[in-house]
């Protein structure tokens, strides 16, 4: 009899009453990890520093290489009708988005571009270190990968614009400013709650893959914002091309990939910290 209630003693708890999805009681608990100091020296001397810049440059590299010759392989065609179209291009640059994050989040977060770089310091998530040594890696990147797509085809590279982002005619720089600000928003808001730490932690019964949002957020901004501006949301993807590319129209209106997409992410950056996690306001902090 003893053994017999024992045994229904281990029934009776043997399962957790069931509880609604997203109640504390399914939560993990989970602690604010401190902020990343603004200078870091001792980074320079760790070599999983510089792999990390490395893998930042080959990301960058492949990105640029695959999308620039994309956009080639559609301005060269007489027939539109024969070639991937605009949701084609679309698709390079958020299937590349979701591939290269996903190679490479583990080495160095996957940011492939400065305006997420950007607001991940903004965020107290990088040092100022890493933060400058991303960006200057991910621009280097840039330019080799355009530069290895014009080596191809120069002459097609220089007479059907490289792939150069520019203001399209009809639309004012304020219109390119404005969609590549929100553009920019989109993106860095997805990459903030796809790698979100306390939303992990919290809705760990929800499987996500974090690269597939962010790739399917860059697949949509394209979709919105190749009429405006060929789409930049990435400083270095724009700086790359139009080094390589080097036409006057292409630098006239360069500021704006570098000025929108830096305005949109620190937008994103306040919205997510300060709004939404409301981390300023939290007891410690």
């Amino acid at each position: 009899m003893e053994g017999k209630e024992e045994d229904m003693k281990v029934g009776a708890n043997k399962f957790s009453e069931r509880q609604p999805l997203g109640t504390s009681a399914q939560s993990k608990d989970y602690k604010e990890p401190p902020p990343a100091p603004l200078f870091e020296s001792g980074e320079l001397h760790s070599w999983s520093f510089w792999r990390a810049g490395i893998a930042e440059f080959m990301a960058t590299f492949l990105f640029l290489y695959i999308t620039v010759l994309t956009v080639m392989g559609y301005s060269r065609a007489n027939s539109k009708c024969s070639t991937v179209g605009v949701q084609g291009i679309a698709w390079a640059f958020g299937g590349m988005i979701f591939a290269l994050v996903y190679c490479t989040a583990g080495i160095s977060g996957g940011h492939i571009n400065p305006a997420v770089t950007f607001g991940l310091f903004l965020a107290r998530k990088l040092s100022l270190t890493r933060t400058v040594f991303y960006i200057v890696m991910q621009c280097l990147g840039a330019v080799c990968g355009a530069g290895v797509v014009k080596g191809f085809q120069p002459s097609l590279y220089e007479t059907k614009g490289g792939g150069a982002n520019v203001v399209s005619h009809g639309y004012t720089k304020g219109d390119g400013l404005g969609a590549e600000i929100i553009g920019t928003f989109v993106l860095v808001y997805t990459v903030f709650s796809a790698t979100d730490a306390k939303r992990n932690a919290r809705d760990s019964h929800v499987p996500i893959l974090a690269p597939l949002p962010i790739g399917f957020a860059v697949f949509l901004v394209h979709l919105a914002t190749i009429p405006i501006t060929g789409t930049g949301i990435n400083p270095a993807r724009s700086l790359g091309a139009a080094i390589v590319y080097n036409r006057e129209h292409a630098w006239d209106d360069h500021w704006i990939f570098w000025v929108g997409p830096f305005i949109g992410a620190a937008l994103a950056a306040l919205y997510h910290q300060v709004i939404l996690r409301a981390i300023p306001f939290k007891s410690g902090n």
